[in-house]
């Protein structure tokens, strides 16, 4: 797998959002300690969270791919039958 890794706005926007966590119900921190705790969140517990998306998303195709029929059948060689019953309506 490859690592999780956010753009620079993301990163920024993670490390100021665990410095406030920090602030509000701990001790705070620097940019650089929240730096390398969203590593070891990203690195540690990234894959488990991208694990279960993966899961999830599976499951939802399998469910979709299922229901094929249910979603995309189509009668076979109904010109005949919808003609006739065009024909009754009209009488």
């Amino acid at each position: 797998m490859v690592p999780l890794e956010f753009d620079k706005h993301q990163r920024a926007t993670a490390i100021s959002s665990l410095k406030r966590y920090f602030e509000e119900y701990l001790d705070p921190i620097g940019d650089l300690p929240a730096g390398l705790l969203l590593n070891f969140f990203l690195e540690e517990i990234g894959p488990v969270i991208y694990n279960q998306a993966i899961a999830d998303a599976q499951a939802r195709l399998a469910q979709r791919v299922s229901d094929l029929n249910g979603e995309l059948y189509s009668d076979e060689f109904q010109y005949w039958p919808r003609n006739d019953a065009k024909r009754k309506s009209r009488r």
